[in-house]
Parts: structure tokens; C-alpha cells; sequence
């Protein structure tokens, strides 16, 4: 259980080589088109790059992790920002409390990927992103046993009651973009 969780030195979460790779500004732009939201929660917020990012483009900012350090560093990096040690199977927020809800490189670490992707799709209004790595050998990231493919992100989207459910491949990830009811990622 939790074999697939980030335990390394939280440091390199804010590698510049690695922060390049995540594409930060051309995935908030794309999910704020997207998605017209007010706050938004991140799953699995680590050292708080995504919610940094929606921070400075005006949202409320909240943001669970399993790891109490990162959720210490969240809370340190965004005062105004809200933050909880919680597991992406078990959001500890009502139904329909976010409009926006980031999952960046987290699904791949969950153990039970349906389960979180049902806690997401319960905890927003408008629609869930997904960020993850591309699945292909000597890439930065986790080993290829952890990755999941596109293929695999779209079923288990589908499996939770997605319906509309878009994919764009960026220059080094995959983004993911899941709509609820009225709001379309087309």
C-alpha cells in the first residue's frame, strides 16, 4: 500500500528542470479556458506549484496531501491558501465544494484510482484536470511500472461518469480534462 508515493527529498518537486517540464502556465491558461473557476483544489498539492499558479491568477486556493510536509509547505508558500493532510480516496470536503479540481501526478500514486477520481468528480462543480506523465521509458518521473497510460486515464474517466472528457497531449505530459454537466472541455 503507498508503494507508488512521492518519498523523496521535497526539494526536487521545485526543480527548475522539472517545473519546465509541467508546463505550468499553458496548463492553468488551458484549464481556466476551460473552466471559468473561482477556487479550485489540488489534489495531492506537494510543494504547491499549481496552486501558486491559479493563486496568482486570482482563485481561492485549497489543497490536500498525504505528506504533512508538503501540506506544512503549502501553508507556507500561500497564507491565504487552505490546506489539509488529507488522501485523494477520501477528500475531506463536502460534495460540490470546488469549481476546479487539479490532480497533477497524482493518480498515478493513488491506490485506488477509481476511488479518487469518484472523490474528485463528488468535490467539483464544473470539472476535474488531470496532469500526468507520459507513459514512456527513460523519461523523467516515476518508473514506467507506475505510469498509467492515456488509454487507462480515459477509461477509468468514463468507468466514474465522465462524459466529456478531453485529452491533449503537451510537449512532455498529458493533460486531461473532465467536465461536469453543463461545462464542456470541447
Amino acid at each position: 500500500m503507498h508503494e507508488r508515493r512521492f518519498k523523496r527529498d521535497k526539494s526536487r518537486l521545485r526543480a527548475p528542470e522539472r517545473v519546465s517540464l509541467l508546463e505550468v502556465d499553458r496548463v492553468t491558461r488551458i484549464s481556466l479556458e476551460t473552466f471559468p473557476a473561482k477556487n479550485i483544489l489540488d489534489i495531492g498539492v506537494g510543494t504547491a506549484i499549481f496552486a501558486e499558479a491559479f493563486f496568482a491568477k486570482g482563485l481561492s486556493v485549497a489543497g490536500i496531501d498525504a505528506n504533512p510536509e508538503m501540506v506544512e509547505t503549502s501553508r507556507e508558500l500561500i497564507p491565504d491558501g487552505k490546506f489539509e493532510i488529507g488522501l485523494a480516496e477520501d477528500i475531506p470536503f463536502p460534495n460540490n465544494t470546488y469549481d476546479l479540481v487539479m490532480m497533477s501526478h497524482i493518480l498515478h500514486e493513488t491506490d485506488d484510482r477509481v476511488k479518487a477520481l469518484q472523490e474528485a468528480r463528488r468535490v467539483a462543480r464544473m470539472g476535474v484536470v488531470i496532469l500526468e506523465w507520459p507513459y514512456k521509458e527513460n523519461m523523467p518521473g516515476p518508473p514506467l511500472s507506475h505510469q498509467l497510460k492515456p488509454e487507462e486515464i480515459l477509461n477509468m474517466s468514463r468507468q466514474t461518469g465522465y462524459t466529456k472528457i478531453k485529452h491533449i497531449p503537451l510537449d512532455h505530459m498529458n493533460l486531461f480534462l473532465l467536465s461536469l454537466d453543463a461545462a464542456s472541455p470541447e
